[in-house]
């Protein structure tokens, strides 16, 4: 057996670094962001976000996976209080859950990397739909967080527009 041919040539890895790239502050109130890949047409978003002291995000129903890493700091989902998330923790949330992140106000907060497919459908305090967040609206929202900061953020977005392939 040969090595199969090679179908996308690369001259160097494709990779960033959050240590060197700038973050998004505040891309959602008390979210700092690094975007990393951000694939509209697949519903796929990958991040590393920190979040801060007492953040609580809306409650949301997952309509794909999400995979969450704890780099540091604690966090828990309010339905779940007695299982915190802190530094080396990896969650695994199925499609079709529903929960809602927290950071205890007493923490230093936490940063985080997720890697997830589909929408988080959000709602507000009384159950009624807010927005949905998938990955066309994160990257609108932080590119306009950037943009407000002076930013140019620098992220993956594989393919383009759909098209045939003939075109």
């Amino acid at each position: 057996m040969s090595l199969p041919d090679v179908i996308n040539h690369q001259d160097l890895l494709l990779s960033l670094n959050t240590n060197e790239e700038k973050v998004v502050k505040d891309a959602l109130p008390g979210v700092d962001i690094y975007p990393l890949f951000l694939d509209v047409e697949n519903g796929t978003w990958v991040l590393r976000a920190k979040f801060k002291p007492g953040v609580t995000l809306p409650k949301h129903f997952h309509t794909g996976v999400v995979h969450f890493y704890t780099l540091s700091g604690c966090w828990n989902y309010l339905e779940y209080p007695d299982q915190p998330q802190v530094a080396g923790s990896y969650l695994y949330e199925p499609g079709g859950s529903i929960h809602t992140f927290h950071c205890p106000e007493d923490s230093e907060g936490a940063d985080g990397f997720m890697v997830v497919s589909g929408a988080n459908i959000n709602f507000d305090e009384d159950g009624n739909l807010m927005n949905i967040m998938d990955a066309g609206w994160i990257e609108q929202v932080v590119i306009a967080a950037a943009q407000s900061q002076g930013l140019v953020p620098r992220y993956f977005k594989p393919g383009g527009l759909a098209k045939l392939s003939t075109d």
